[in-house]
């Protein structure tokens, strides 16, 4: 299943990438393809657990920090994470419906 997924570096997760057209694929590869997805939705709260991490371990650096470029460099560096943690919440919410297709 992985040649209709490609790797995300900056999510850190597999995302579809469909060479053709849905409809056009056939319905065995389909609930596979489906079957895929669901295992990487389901690692995203893992991943956004682990991001969240990073995040609180550069907070706590920035509580102690007194050089103002480095507080800078954190603050930007804690927005980034919090933007893939957004990033990585909207998959997972847009694709719920996935596994109704898989019960159908």
């Amino acid at each position: 299943m992985e040649e209709h997924f490609s790797f995300d570096e900056r999510l850190g997760i597999p995302l579809p990438a469909f060479k053709t057209d849905w409809d056009r694929l056939p319905e065995k590869v389909q609930h596979d393809v489906l079957l895929y997805w669901e295992r990487i939705r389901g690692s995203i709260p893992d991943r956004i657990e682990e991001l969240e991490a990073d995040i609180n371990s550069k907070q706590a650096e920035l509580n102690d920090e007194s050089d103002f470029k480095r507080s800078c460099a954190l603050n930007s560096e804690i927005a980034e994470l919090a933007s893939i943690i957004n990033d990585l919440w909207l998959w997972y919410r847009t694709h719920q419906d996935v596994t109704a297709k898989l019960h159908r």
